[in-house]
């Protein structure tokens, strides 16, 4: 990947990391609007359809839809704190992994020390890196995982030649709690490294994997509720919500699933609001068998030199690419959504 893609990358990083971020501290007042199908689809119709059966199924079984809501509610409620608290009891015992080997190859060797968390990072893996080469090294890496979501990093390491180094490779808090990761029990990192003076790349896509002491706890579901926006040959995209007030501007939150056989990228193209044209900053990479949550940004300059106040109607299309050759998998139609 050239230097000019990977600043790219950088900076979609960090616009996505701070999105996230301001998004989990939204108060109710500005909480983000849901999306939803375009009004008059066969989509919705089919669901107030759906609605309105099981709402008249539910009072002739001898229950108003209200008692039966605020008794579910109860149930459900009492439920979550269950499960809180069994959450509680098991993060008061530290995660830990054991120290591991993930890569030994030309002269550098990196080690995963411990298990960390940070009061302001949040949790992270503490390495090793020993460079017995003659050639200084940058090192990064090409994909962090953390219970099969994809998660981004801000990683970044120079070692000299002949030099060690201890480094942390940090887990998003914000990230994984969009994701609804409470428990931290696999790890996926894959590697890159490059010549440090002249950028030459060395390897990539180097991968390891850490299972850390909660492996049999960790969160699995699929964060996937929302609208379906996308869903061919193994590619599914949910829409989640819209959030008006985010660090940028706006954001809409995407869920992608990539069950293709390969890994994948995938960027937005031809994007309205409202009947505007904007420009989407997003650029997303999902390896096979992966989940992503991630948001398209829209810059509050541009919201405001086209009148926007709120983000009403949506149209958009996806590219999609395979992410080895970047050959291009599939370009979608334009697709259509309102948020509420």
């Amino acid at each position: 990947m050239c230097i000019r893609k990977r600043v790219f990358a950088g900076f979609l990083c960090i616009l996505t990391s701070a999105s996230l971020l301001a998004g989990c501290g939204s108060s109710d007042s500005s909480a983000p609007k849901q999306v939803a199908s375009s009004e008059g689809s066969t989509e919705s119709k089919a669901r107030e359809q759906a609605d309105a059966a099981e709402a008249a199924d539910s009072e002739k079984e001898g229950g108003s839809t209200d008692d039966i809501e605020n008794k579910d509610a109860v149930e459900n409620s009492e439920k979550a704190d269950s499960e809180d608290e069994k959450k509680g009891a098991g993060k008061a015992g530290a995660v830990s992994i054991e120290e591991q080997v993930l890569y030994d190859q030309d002269g550098l060797k990196i080690t995963a020390k411990e298990y960390t968390t940070d009061d302001i990072w949040g949790d992270g893996i503490k390495i090793l890196v020993e460079n017995d080469t003659d050639q200084d090294i940058m090192l990064g890496c090409d994909a962090l995982i953390v219970n099969d979501y994809m998660i981004h990093d801000l990683f970044a390491s120079e070692i000299a030649a002949g030099k060690k180094a201890n480094e942390t490779i940090y887990l998003s808090s914000s990230e994984l709690k969009a994701a609804g990761i409470d428990t931290v029990g696999r790890i996926e990192i894959y590697f890159r490294g490059s010549d440090a003076t002249t950028y030459d790349t060395l390897f990539e896509k180097e991968g390891a994997v850490i299972e850390t002491s909660a492996v049999g706890e960790m969160d699995t579901k699929a964060n996937d509720d929302g609208m379906e926006l996308y869903n061919e040959d193994g590619v599914r995209i949910v829409g989640k919500t819209v959030d008006e007030n985010s660090f940028w501007g706006a954001a809409i939150l995407l869920y992608i699933e990539n069950d293709s056989g390969r890994d994948v990228g995938i960027s937005v193209d031809d994007m309205s609001i409202n009947g505007f044209m904007m420009t989407p900053y997003f650029s997303t990479q999902v390896y096979d068998g992966k989940k992503s949550l991630d948001d398209i940004t829209l810059l509050s300059s541009e919201l405001e030199e086209n009148g926007i106040e709120a983000v009403d109607e949506v149209e958009l299309k996806f590219h999609i690419y395979d992410l080895d050759s970047y050959d291009t998998i599939a370009d979608s139609d334009p697709i259509t959504f309102t948020a509420k």
